[in-house]
């Protein structure tokens, strides 16, 4: 830990430990976070928290005396009093558009580091809006989807870049595949975003006109078409999620991606056959969601706070592929690693706390991605805990 630290009682406090994806991240904070971080757990109800220690209590028996806190998403008191007792937060209480925004406000006003694993586009917008420049001005650094929402997309869209140079305009498309379950919190928040797409474009307008272009250089993300891929053998079906506007974020912020960077983003699959049903289904289900009765059977059929057993995320996977083309040069790039909707992001999300909080990254405040803020220091800490980046 560094020698100077600032006079907060806590250095981390995980929001949430109490949900599914809350305690696998509690409990690999317990096996791999340093023994002299001093780290609290938080939530509204402290017999449920003191279960969860009791367990973590099992992997170390020095955290039996760990920290409870109560507070709770709703109460902007005790959010504000949880931001000023630490240096930074750690927060799994989602959907964020319907629980998050006080605790980032309260992050950004006390200047205090914040992580989450949202996947919401409209959350991210909205928040850059309300709180970036508050965070700017505390020294708060905000960054939003450390899970599998963006980090493989965006942090292998980064480490693509690195093999092809910084002077010539670049095109980027990224390709995910994977076995495994997604979360409750996922398909509640995927839910809520199909419903809301209206407002979702209205905030990403209001976010493109506050924040502005890169000077001098271009950054977007493009919306592809379903097509067979030449170069990896799959059919790609375009994918609406939130990772293609994490990386062009990235690229806008740093110049290593050059004065022309497009990134596009997709599913692959192995057949016609399959990429078709695909298409159908994904229709269907936004069309669903705009249906009040149809949505909330939906909701009910995948309930928050839930996940599959150590042995089903045993055998879960994922890829994600990159085709980088740049001055003539094409490059081959992949991320791959374990169950990815509640292991490896529990995972993503404690290492990119503690990288936030313990190494020596670029000088960086208010809403920033996990490539601006520590791409350099993160990469090589999720190849220590498993995941792999490597050219193909």
């Amino acid at each position: 830990m560094p020698d100077a630290r600032p006079t907060r009682d806590h250095d981390l406090v995980l929001l949430g430990a109490t949900g599914f994806t809350g305690e696998l991240t509690a409990a690999y904070l317990a096996e791999h976070a340093p023994a002299d971080l001093r780290w609290a757990l938080a939530g509204r109800n402290r017999a449920k928290l003191e279960a969860v220690r009791d367990r973590l209590a099992a992997i170390d028996p020095a955290l039996a005396e760990l920290p409870l806190l109560q507070a709770d998403s709703g109460d902007e008191g005790s959010l504000r009093a949880l931001a000023r007792s630490t240096r930074l937060v750690i927060t799994t209480v989602g959907p964020y558009l319907a629980h998050g925004a006080p605790l980032v406000a309260a992050c950004a006003a006390e200047g205090t580091d914040y992580v989450d694993l949202t996947g919401e586009p409209e959350f991210v917008d909205q928040m850059y809006l309300d709180h970036h420049d508050a965070a700017v001005a505390s020294g708060a650094r905000l960054v939003h989807a450390c899970g599998f929402d963006s980090i493989p997309h965006d942090l292998g869209a980064w480490f693509t870049v690195q093999q092809l140079g910084e002077t010539e305009p670049i095109r980027l498309r990224g390709v995910v595949r994977s076995v495994g379950t997604f979360s409750g919190g996922t398909f509640h928040s995927a839910l809520g975003a199909m419903s809301r797409a209206k407002q979702m474009r209205e905030a990403g307008k209001a976010r493109r006109a506050k924040q502005g272009r890169p000077e001098g250089r271009s950054s977007r993300a493009v919306a592809g078409k379903p097509h067979r891929d030449s170069v990896l053998g799959l059919w790609l079906l375009p994918l609406p999620t939130i990772d293609p506007f994490v990386v062009a974020r990235s690229g806008a912020a740093l110049a290593a991606y050059g004065p022309d960077f497009r990134y596009s983003h997709y599913a692959g699959l192995k057949t016609l056959r399959y990429t078709a049903g695909a298409v159908v289904g994904l229709g269907a289900l936004v069309a669903a969601v705009q249906v009040p009765p149809l949505r909330s059977v939906l909701e009910k059929r995948v309930p928050q706070g839930q996940g599959p057993s150590e042995s089903r995320r045993a055998t879960s996977w994922f890829t994600v592929d990159f085709v980088g083309e740049s001055a003539g040069r094409t490059v081959r790039t992949r991320v791959s690693g374990g169950d990815p909707g509640y292991t490896e992001t529990a995972k993503m999300l404690a290492e990119s706390a503690l990288c936030l909080l313990l190494d020596d990254n670029p000088e960086t405040s208010g809403q920033v991605t996990t490539a601006e803020a520590m791409a350099a220091h993160l990469l090589p800490r999720l190849e220590a805990a498993g995941m792999r980046f490597e050219v193909v």
